[in-house]
């Protein structure tokens, strides 16, 4: 089924696109297969490895696949547009759509699904975020952190990309570094070089990750342990206590909502605070928003967020909030607590697209003050 919901917009664009062009009718077969090829790019990706989520294939055709696949729903989008305008026009005499019209919107998706696919595979851009926390000790008025989340290291982001994110985020000398889940995309023996530069990631207070729901495709507790090989350190329903002198500030992860689909323990905010010291501003680790109002219910100060990769197209925001609490992209006040959702330092390689919706790697800088007072992101 999931498969055949693909093919559904590559058989509008021949339909209505392709077929009514002028040309040999082989010719235009022809195409019409090789668009059908591209729309089901998830099946090959199954066929690959297993898993939709794990595209085996070279890099260069990954790429090339999310092009043509991200200009078939494209081009199928606003040829629905143009089909809604000719139906609206219909009992006032009809519009016949120009083929200009259909060419025209040809030539726009594909340029912009090949801008959509360059946007997603940068290396991200450095994005500042200041938080302001009311209870935040002097002794950490000013902290560093660095948020990465969505990685989604694969056959799309492979070793060398890894390495250039790590060069760039250790250039950045902040006191703390926070993974918030989909590190990777594939099998442990399919990414072990990829994910390798990771070791050398590092910042004065340690590198902490939360698992994401990618992890718990491709057996959790082989990455786990690999994760902490490593040398970054996992909260999974538990916290740690930073400390300057007597100052502190928790540093608190949990699981993923996916978790308890493969029979692993699913998000315990109660564990993960169990034991921290009263009065200590939080920082929770949550790879999905969702849970935000439950975690500033409990006291938390800050979440840090990724999952929804910003809605990836202007539009497409509105679609990723409703199945994520409302929350999507950037900052929010959720009861007193300030909910950061990251757009992602990388993406899915099953989708691969970014329009207005840009990667990031995202430096939080934590001041003591009124959170209402929050200065907007800088990039």
């Amino acid at each position: 089924m999931f498969h055949l919901i693909f093919s559904l917009p590559c058989l509008y664009v021949v339909t209505r696109v392709l077929w009514p062009l002028p040309g040999p009718p082989a010719a235009k077969a022809a195409v019409a297969v090789l668009l059908l090829v591209a729309s089901q790019y998830h099946l090959w990706c199954r066929l690959s490895s297993g898993s939709v989520f794990a595209p085996e294939f070279p890099r260069w055709l990954v790429v090339l696949f999310n092009g043509a696949f991200g200009a078939i729903l494209l081009l199928a989008g606003m040829q629905m547009a143009l089909d809604a305008a000719a139906l609206v026009a219909w009992p006032f005499g009809g519009w016949a759509i120009p083929a200009a019209c259909r060419d025209g919107a040809a030539a726009l998706a594909l340029l912009l699904s090949a801008l959509a696919v360059r946007q997603a595979v940068r290396l991200p851009p450095l994005l500042d975020v200041e938080v302001r926390i009311a209870n935040l000790p002097d002794a950490f008025d000013g902290y560093t952190l660095l948020q990465l989340t969505d990685l989604h290291i694969s056959r799309l982001f492979p070793a060398p990309w890894t390495e250039q994110v790590v060069a760039r985020s250790n250039r950045l000398g902040v006191d703390l570094v926070v993974i918030t889940g989909d590190l990777i995309d594939g099998a442990l023996a399919s990414r072990r070089a990829d994910v390798a530069p990771l070791a050398r990631l590092g910042a004065p207070d340690g590198v902490w990750i939360v698992p994401g729901n990618h992890e718990y495709f491709f057996d959790y507790p082989a990455w786990m342990r690999h994760d902490a090989e490593l040398g970054m350190r996992v909260l999974a329903n538990r916290h740690t206590v930073l400390r300057r002198g007597d100052a502190a500030l928790v540093l608190a992860g949990v699981t993923d909502r996916s978790a308890p689909q493969t029979g692993h323990p699913g998000p315990d905010l109660d564990a993960a605070l169990a034991g921290a010291p009263p009065g200590a501003p939080i920082i929770l680790l949550d790879h999905q928003p969702k849970g935000a109002r439950a975690a500033a219910a409990r006291g938390v100060a800050l979440q840090l967020s990724g999952h929804t990769h910003g809605g990836m197209i202007a539009g497409f925001d509105r679609l990723f909030a409703r199945a994520n609490g409302g929350f999507v992209s950037g900052r929010y006040a959720v009861g007193g607590m300030i909910l950061y959702v990251n757009n992602g330092t990388g993406l899915w390689p099953g989708f691969a697209l970014r329009l207005g919706r840009p990667s990031e790697l995202t430096r939080i800088t934590l001041r003591r003050g009124d959170d209402a007072a929050d200065p907007a992101p800088t990039r």
